[in-house]
Parts: structure tokens; sequence; C-alpha cells
């Protein structure tokens, strides 16, 4: 195999064949020597000179593939190096071979596979040589495209990847200058191109050839001028010759959508009119609106199927862009039609062909709703605005509908578009009881992504024409309601969506209409509960109730005895033994616990004591059937309404009450620990404490800084518990090795000491008197956890003593200062010495010591200027470890620290700072080039700008006073700033020799000019970036930061819309300052 290396003979095309099938048809040993030569030969830098021949004399596809895959490489990397005569070799060699195997039919077919990559390897060095190089490119492909059809053909494909290749990927491939160029020079000679594509169109008759040029159309049409398209019969074209024939037809769609998505002057609107009505002619021809779509999709061919999606981007993509023009009383016909097709297409059981519909009913109820909104109401009737009743509404819907809205004009449509929606709606993800495909009802245990994103745009929807007709909404709601509980529509399927739709309009009705609808709905659901025999049809309305009682707090609140009906309706459920009933009784309760708090402690009229009472005193015997886990929630559930509490007293009995359970199993291991440690050698024993600490933590949760009175009653007890564990843990691991924190005994003993840690994270992370946390709590802790924490062996080491050490730092920052040294001491050399042997043990580890040391130099920064110099040194050491770690998280972490430790130290005055840069400044600097141009820390992109630019700053200010430099060793008039200039451009010169002189020096210059200002910094460096080829592949993440931000202010955007929508954002997804009413 290893003979294909030797490159300085003619190559065995031969012998490379058969190394290329062992890769792809071997196996073991084998297959991996082939992978490693195949490897090493296309790595060779001379091995590009023998493309050429295995091209030529390959019998093996794949080869010829390698052989193009060399290729790219050399263009992508090393073009600009090569001679000018062995660049227009390559050149001339590769339109050869193009042309040989696509000038006739049968090769072009044969080899399509072949003559696509070889399209692809010609587009690449027309990025290269175009238009400088190669000005007649685009009248040579047009004039050899006249000679012969199927050469034709495939220059169709080249010119549809090039343009791809400008329009569609230049932004993460090229600079932005290089990328303007070529989209001008192509609009500039787009004329031949159109010449070319317009005779195909109007007279050939070969079906390959016209579908590749409809196809290549499909590209140009989102970029060429606009008179190519409005100015000439192209529309005419498509929709005459090609919209109703088969086998065009879902391509010609596709340019007929590309058109219709254009935004335009004026002047072509009417021509925009008159395409629609053309083509919804068409459609009409081609698929009747009375065809029942559902069906015919279910029965169709995929062709068939693709044209009904295509269809439906066709009708999103005009109605989103042009609605307007069609929306008056010469068009309200086809208007209409259009809309009823796309209401037809939303009843396909497809996801992804709803999904394209339901993006565009988003758009149209916001815009009516926003309409609507727009209206003087107040000025109209100030009495519409007062009353709640049903006679209220409906004298408001009687006014409006003498008002000329829009929202009339699809009256019947969106009466419609309410059935669809209901009938169609998917699972929201509270709900815990899904159908199997056997068609049993189970508990859900992974969510889909896609169908909570799908929900939530179902949601917004319903809830818009919630707004757009109330009534109408709630006549459809409880009618179909009415046909389920009667039976005659009777299915889990149609319960089922017909709950999650009245579940998401929580807000849409005011509280009155919402009153007098909900007392209906749960009266009918409570009834479905009991009339209903057989334990899966019992979860499915069960399910159901408790979804729609979640959603509805306010409600709840406003109707103190239908919240305890259903809290109590919620124990019930906690006895029902089918899976996913109980979690979701518990998950329910939680959530109902949340907002509606303040109901439980407060005496309610007609009752004797405040439900909590009750509730805790019962707890036993509700919780009797929930595993520990449901358990857990239903403490933390209770930990909501005792902090509503206002009375402090009274808040401490209540959670005297509340942990009096755990506190009593507490007390008993305890005491029998005292008298005989060995019982916690006990399984049952270690079981029963992992479970109390457990529960302590759920409630500390929801109760928070209230909870101290607990704490501190088994706080040393706690400690003592920790210290006792650990030495058990130790003895067992002198005795057996490392082999035995693997054991389940050890592994249970050390569950203890987490959940000890978890609970102390828990309530110090909630404190408010921080003071008393310092002096009671932390001293009595360090002593427990730190020395323990040191001698332990690495494999018995806890993180989530790491995690509770950064809790304590961020809560009590500076007055934990002076314990910094002896918690570094501890944590700090064992902890590195276990994560510093590689790149993945102890993962987290890992993840919480950078974590810890992030949160000392925010919070303790003093502290560090204190420590040793060697320490010092190995802070730094690890620090840049972090920012060359594989992991996104963690290098993230390190260049966040290093960045507020450089900006730290500059604050700290001249002394300090001086004398920090001048040992640590060039090794930062080397350092972050190296991970900047490092094609695996390309995420790290942001945060490595950010701190090049302020490195470059503290030296082109000159808050940098103390020479970086060596004195003695360089002219005397050299400053930081010329130093600095010189230094990164013999590294870059180094690190990238086939980059000119005179490259470097302009963007060494250029970029540390822009160090004030970011934005055009970034940019620099990017385009910078983008030009190192050696960089190659996807740069997609150097643009993370924008995707970020757009999405961030997208977010923010789409929350400001929809807290001013009644009823758009579900109740658990309020704000804080929403959640609660007093």
């Amino acid at each position: 195999m290893e003979s294909i290396l030797a490159l300085d003979r003619e190559l065995d095309v031969t012998v490379l064949d058969q190394v290329v099938q062992t890769f792809y048809m071997g196996t073991g040993a084998e297959q991996q020597q082939a992978q490693q030569v195949l490897t090493q030969f296309q790595d060779h830098p001379d091995a590009w000179m023998q493309a050429d021949s295995i091209i030529e004399k390959s019998q093996f596809p794949q080869t010829k593939f390698i052989a193009l895959q060399i290729l790219d490489k050399l263009i992508t990397t090393r073009w600009k190096m090569l001679p000018k005569e062995q660049r227009l070799g390559i050149r001339n060699y590769i339109v050869a071979v193009v042309i040989k195997n696509s000038s006739n039919e049968e090769t072009l077919h044969r080899e399509k596979t072949f003559v696509n990559k070889l399209d692809l390897t010609l587009v690449q060095i027309l990025k290269q040589e175009w238009p400088h190089n190669w000005p007649t490119f685009i009248s040579e492909i047009v004039s050899a495209s006249k000679s012969n059809l199927s050469l034709c053909e495939n220059n169709m494909h080249i010119l549809l990847l090039l343009s791809e290749e400008i329009f569609d990927y230049s932004a993460e491939q090229m600079t932005q200058t290089k990328t303007k160029n070529l989209k001008n020079q192509l609009c500039g000679e787009f004329a031949e191109i159109f010449q070319l594509c317009s005779q195909v169109l109007e007279r050939a008759q070969k079906p390959s050839l016209i579908t590749a040029t409809l196809q290549t159309l499909l590209r140009f049409l989102n970029w060429i001028p606009l008179g190519y398209i409005f100015e000439t019969n192209l529309i005419e074209n498509l929709r005459n010759r090609f919209l109703e024939v088969p086998a065009f037809r879902n391509v010609t769609i596709k340019c007929l959508t590309e058109i219709a998505g254009l935004t335009t002057q004026p002047q072509y609107n009417e021509v925009f009119v008159v395409m629609f009505n053309l083509v919804m002619t068409s459609i009409n021809n081609m698929l009747p609106l009375s065809t029942d779509f559902r069906e015919a999709y279910e029965e169709s061919s995929t062709n068939e199927q693709d044209f009904i999606q295509n269809l439906a981007i066709f009708l999103c993509t005009f109605f989103s862009t042009h609605l307007r023009l069609i929306e008056n009383a010469a068009n309200q016909e086809v208007l209409l039609n259009g809309h009823s097709y796309l209401l037809n297409i939303s009843r396909v059981n497809e996801r992804e062909v709803f999904k394209v519909c339901l993006e565009y009913w988003s758009k149209l109820v916001s815009q009516l709703y926003e309409e609507q909104q727009q209206l003087p109401m107040s000025e109209m009737s100030p009495l519409l605005n007062l009353g709640g009743s049903t006679d209220m509404m409906a004298s408001k819907s009687s006014m409006l509908s003498n008002i000329p809205l829009r929202k009339h004009i699809y009256k019947d449509i969106l009466s419609s578009l309410r059935l669809v929606m209901i009938e169609n709606m998917v699972k929201p993800e509270e709900v815990l009881i899904v159908e199997n495909d056997e068609g049993e009802i189970v508990r859900e245990f992974v969510k889909e992504s896609d169908t909570i994103t799908l929900y939530k745009s179902m949601r917004e929807v319903l809830v818009y024409l919630t707004h757009l007709d109330v009534i109408d909404t709630e006549v459809t709601m409880s009618e179909k309601l009415a046909r389920i509980v009667v039976g005659t529509e009777w299915s889990w399927h149609n319960l089922n969506t017909l709950c999650w739709a009245i579940g998401s309009i929580s807000g849409a009705m005011n509280e009155e209409m919402e009153k007098r609808f909900l007392v209906n709905v749960i009266k009918d659901l409570l009834g479905l509960c009991e009339m209903k025999r057989g334990k899966d049809n019992k979860a499915v309305v069960a399910s159901n109730i408790m979804y729609v009682v979640g959603q509805y707090p306010r409600f709840l609140k406003a109707h103190w005895k239908f919240l305890k009906t259903v809290v109590n309706k919620l124990f019930e459920f906690m006895h029902e033994y089918h899976e996913g009933v109980q979690d979701m009784a518990c998950d329910t309760f939680i959530k109902i616990a949340q907002k509606c708090r303040r109901h439980f402690v407060a005496q309610q009229h007609g009752e004797t004591e405040p439900f909590i009472n009750e509730i805790i005193r019962n707890l036993a015997k509700t919780t009797e059937d929930l595993t520990s886990q449901q358990t857990h929630t239903f403490y933390e559930a209770c930990g909501y309404m005792v902090s509503a509490q206002p009375h402090k007293q009274i808040q401490e009995r209540l959670i005297f009450d509340l942990m009096s359970l755990p506190n009593q199993a507490w007390d008993n291991v305890v005491q029998q620990a005292g008298q005989n440690s060995a019982i916690l050698g006990d399984p049952q024993i270690v079981k029963v404490l992992a479970n109390v600490l457990k529960t302590n933590v759920a409630a500390c949760t929801s109760i928070g800084a209230s909870f101290y009175p607990q704490i501190a009653r088994n706080y040393v007890d706690m400690l003592g518990l920790y210290k006792a564990v650990s030495e058990l843990i130790s003895d067992v691991v002198a005795s057996q090795g490392n082999i035995a924190t693997k054991t389940p005994h050890v592994r249970g003993l050390r569950t203890i000491k987490k959940e000890i840690l978890k609970l102390i994270d828990a309530y110090i992370s909630r404190a408010e008197d921080l003071e008393l946390v310092n002096n009671n709590l932390i001293p009595p802790l360090l002593e427990a956890i730190l020395l323990d924490y040191s001698r332990s062996v690495p494999d018995a080491r806890d993180p989530e003593v790491l995690n509770l050490i950064t809790t304590i730092v961020n809560q009590l920052s500076e007055l934990l200062t002076d314990k910094i040294p002896i918690i570094l001491e501890a944590v700090f050399g064992s902890t590195l010495e276990m994560i510093s042997k590689d790149f993945s043990e102890y993962p987290e580890h890992r993840t919480s010591f950078f974590q810890l040391l992030r949160a000392i130099n925010l919070n303790c920064f003093p502290a560090l200027l204190n420590i040793p110099a060697p320490t010092f040194k190995l802070v730094m050491n690890s620090i840049v470890w972090s920012f060359k770690h594989v992991s996104r998280d963690i290098q993230e972490t390190g260049l966040n620290i290093l960045l507020e430790l450089i900006n730290n130290m500059a604050n700290s005055g001249p002394q300090v700072a001086n004398a920090f840069f001048q040992t640590y400044y060039i090794s930062t600097l080397q350092d972050i080039l190296f991970v900047l141009t490092d094609s695996e820390h390309k995420s790290g992109f942001k945060l490595q700008s950010l701190i090049l630019s302020r490195l470059f700053y503290l030296v082109e200010s000159g808050q940098i006073e103390a020479p970086l430099f060596d004195p003695a060793q360089l002219p005397q008039n050299m400053t930081n700033q010329m130093f600095l200039r010189q230094y990164i451009a013999e590294l870059l010169a180094n690190a990238f020799p086939h980059l000119q002189p005179s490259q470097i020096q302009d963007f060494v210059q250029n970029v540390i000019s822009l160090n004030r200002d970011y934005t055009r910094f970034k940019l620099a460096l990017r385009d910078f970036l983008i030009q190192l080829k050696e960089f190659g592949g996807d740069n997609a993440e150097l643009y993370l930061e924008e995707r970020e931000n757009e999405l961030a202010e997208k977010q923010k955007a789409e929350m400001e819309k929809a807290m001013s929508v009644p009823g758009m954002v579900k109740p658990a997804d309020m704000p804080a300052m929403e959640e609660e009413e007093l």
C-alpha cells in the first residue's frame, strides 16, 4: 500500500484503486491501514500533481473523487502560490474533462455524480480566477451551450453552482469585498445568461434540459435585475408552458414562489395580481377545491405530495408579500379561493406541510388583531370596556361588524381556521401522558423539541383567533366538547386536542367570560372522569383535567372553591398508579402552588383555617403512594405556599410542621449513629438519610431565606455526619483501593455528602443575612469540607464541593476575601492535578474548577494579588489551559476569566499592572493568537477578539508603562507600540509563510489602529481569518456573536409584543411580578 506515497516516481493508479477499494469495502486492520495511507497521500503537498493521471486511468469512481478532493484543497488553500502556468494548466484540464464527460447525453447521465463533482471543482477555480484572470468565462460558457444540448444541460448546473457560491454561501467563505465584486460582476454579465435561459424555455423539447434550466433559473430569481422578470414574457412562459405539465410543475411553482416573494416598486403591482389570477386558474384546473386534500395526500405519489407542499409555500409567500394588492372587491373571489386552498392544505396529515401553512396563518391573524386594536374603542362606547358579560361581548361584536375591518373579509375563513387549529393541536410539554404506536396510554419520557415549538406557534394563532371573535371561539370549543361528552366524537385524540386548545387560550378571554366557559369545561371533564370506564380512558381524562386547570391560575385565584376542589382532585390522582398520572398531578400541584401561593396560607371565606394547614396535616396520607422524587416535588410545592406567609412566627411554625416527618427520621438516625456509627454501613439507613436530605433541598429551594430555622436545627449534626461519612469512605478506600469508590455502598455514602453540600448550597444561594451566614455557617463548613477534599483520593472528591464554594464566593463576595488563600490551598492544586493530565477525565470537576476561578477573580480579586508567585503562575497556566480546551463551555469560561483578569489588573494601579503585564502580556498575546487562528477554537471568536482588542488598547493608550521587551536586546528608541507591531508581524509570518509580508503589515497596522472600535476591529480580524485558507472549512462560528445578538433582540421584541396581547404569554412564563396578586 505504502508504494503510493512515493510521489517522486510515476504513480501506479491500479495500486491506488486497490487501496481505495480496501478502504471502502475492507474490514478490520486492513481497512484502518488503507485509511491511514490514503490520509497521508491526500495530505502530501505534491499529491495534486497526480490528479490528472488518477482521473484518466482510475477504474474506481471513489478514487477519482479523491483526486478531485486533493485539487479542491489545493485551489482553496494554495492557489495564489502556484505559478501562472500551473494555474492555467489545471484550469484548462478541468474544463476539458468537464466538456469530455458532458458533451454526450449517455456519458453525462452515466457519470452524473462525477460530473457534478467536476462542476464544483470548476466553480472553486472560478472563485479564484474570475473575472480578473478569466474575463471571457460567461461568454465562453454561453457560446458552448449553444453548440450541444447535453453540454448546455451541464453548463446550466455550473451556472447554478456559481450563483449559489456567490449569493447563498459567500458570507462565511469569502471576504466582504470579494463577495461584493463577484456579485456585481455576475449581475453585470447576466444579459447573456438570461438570453440563453429564455431560448431554452421557449424552444427546447428535451425534458432534462428544461428541468436543468428551470432549476438554474430558480437560483437566479432572487438577485437578477427585476426587468428580466417583469418586463419579459418569463412569467407567461412559466405558467403557459410548464405549470400544468406534471414533469415540470414542482420546479415551476418554486420559480413562481421565488417571484411572489420579491418586493418591488408599485409599477409592477399589476403584474403580481395578473400572475396570481393566472396561477390560481391553473391550480383550480389541476386540483379542484372540492378535493378531500387529507385523503388525496395520503394516496398521492411523492411528486404529487411535493406539489401540494410547494403550492402551500407559493400561497403563503404571495399572501405574506402582496396580500393587500388583492384585498379588494375586484379580486375578492380569487383571494378567498386562495385562502380556501390553504385551509384545505392545512388539514393534510403531514406536519411539515402544516408548519408551512401555520407560519402564514400566524402572520394574518396577528395583522388582523393589530388593526382591530388600533380602533379608538373607548371613544366609540366607554361601556364596552367595562363589562364582561356575553351580552356586552355580543354588543361589541355587533358594533365591530359595522366598521370596515379587514377581518370581516375573512370571517368564514377564520371560523374554519379555528376548527382546523383545534383539531390539529399538538401536545404541550406539560402533558406527560401520550398514546404510543401500539395505541396504549403511557408516560412520555423524551420531550420533542419540534412539538414544543409547534405548540407555541399554534397557541399564538389560537389566542389571536380568540381576540378576533371570542364568541365564535367559545361556541366552537363548547360544541365540540358537547359532542365528545355525548360520545358522537369521543376519542382520546379528539379530547386531547380540544383540551390542549382550551388550555392554550388562557388569559385571552375577559374574566367573566373565562369563568363561565371554564366552569362548564371543568364540570364536563369531571363528569367524563366519573363516566368513563377503563384505566386508559381515565388516565386520558385525568391528564386533560390537570392540564386545563394548570393553565388557568387567574380563574383559580378568583374562585376559591374551584381551586380547593381541583387541588383535592390532584390529591386523588396522586394515588392513581397509571404511569404518568402521578407525575402530572405533582407537576400541576407545584404549578398551582407557585401561581396561587397566597391563597393557601390565607383563611378563605367559609373555612375554619388556611388550606395549607390541612395539606400539611394530611401530607403523609397524600404522599403515601408517591415515589421519593414525586414526594420531593410535593414538599417543594408546599414550600412555595409557606414562603407566601407574611407573619414570621406563623411561617416558622408551618416550616416546623412541614418538616416534621423528615425531622423525625433524621433525629432517629442521628441518635442511632451517635450510639453506633456502624449503622451507616446499612444501605437502608443510607437511603433514608439521602431521602431526608433531598426533601430538605426541595423545601429549601422554594422557601428560600426563611428556611434558616430548619437549617440551623440540623446544621451541626449535618456537618458531623459529613465528617463521619468521609472517614468511612476513606477507611474503605484505604483497605480496598480506588475501586471502592465505584461500589454501591460507597456511592450511597457519597450521595449523603453530595446532598448535604447541595442543601447548604441551596440555602446560601438564597440567603439574605450574609453576615449571619459568614459568621455562623462558613467557619464550621470550611473546616468540614476543605481538609476532607484535599486528603481524599481523586475518585472520592465531590465536584459539589467546588460548586458550593463558588456559590459562597458569589454570594459573600468581599466578605470571603480573607478565606480565599485557605480555600485555594485545599482545592486548587489537588483539582488541577486531576484535570491537567488530559482533556476528558473528571468533566464535572473540570467545569466547576474554572467556574470557581472565575468567581474568585470577579468577587475576591485582591486575594489573588496576595497569593505566592508560583501559585499565581499556576492560576495563569490553568486559565490558558482552559481556553485551549476542546470543550466549548470550558473555553468560554477560560476566555471570560482572562478578560476579567486583564481588566482587574489594568485597574489595580501602575505598580501592579506593570508587574503583571511585563510577566504575562507577551505569552498571553501569543496564546490568544494561537487559539484565534486554530480551526478547533472558532466558537470562541467573540471573546478572543475582545481580549485581543483590549490587549492592543492597553499598549496603544500607553496604559502599560513598563517595557514589554528586553531593552538590552533592542534599539534605544523602541516603544511598546512599535514592538507590538513587530512581534505580531513576525509571529504571523512564521505561522503562515504563504502570506505576503505586505499583507501581514497591512493587517497588523489596520487591526491595531481599530482597537477602540470593536465592531470594525472584529470585521477586520474576521476577514483576515477567512483569508487564511489553512483556517478553512466551515466559518459559521465566526458569526456566532451576530447570530446570538440577533436572536436575543428577536426574543426580546417577541416577548414585548406577546406581553401586550392578553393571553399570549402562558401563565407559567409570566415575569415574576405578574405572578402574584395580593
